[in-house]
């Protein structure tokens, strides 16, 4: 029986666990990142941030969904503080400006859902 193979525009292996955090590696006073997944529907994009980093606020037209990796992050999501660490998620909701600032070195994988949400 043969492996399925891993569709076009994806950094992952079919069929294969995957540690996401060893896929990216700090960088000294900077950001590292890595798209494994880059299709019409969404994006999947796994960060690496050194300690003092950030991504100043901006607005995305989607909801996008930040899971920490390793470390611990402030979100800063429509002006609220939101702090989440190693194993917790976070939606940051389509429209609402938000912005990342990492208060120790962290990882994250970001998933970007490009289907706008239906209520």
């Amino acid at each position: 029986m043969s492996m399925p193979q891993a569709p076009e525009q994806t950094g992952l292996p079919a069929a294969e666990p995957v540690e996401l955090a060893a896929l990216v590696a700090y960088q000294t006073s900077g950001v590292v990142s890595r798209t494994l997944v880059n299709r019409k529907g969404g994006t999947l994009t796994v960060f690496a941030f050194d300690a003092g980093q950030a991504l100043s606020e901006h607005t995305a037209p989607f909801d996008a969904v930040v899971e920490v990796l390793d470390g611990d992050v402030e979100l800063v999501i429509g002006g609220k503080s939101v702090k989440a660490r190693a194993g917790q998620s976070v939606l940051m909701p389509a429209g609402v400006p938000h912005a990342v600032n990492a208060t120790t070195r962290f990882k994250m994988l970001l998933t970007m859902i490009r289907e706008p949400g239906k209520a």
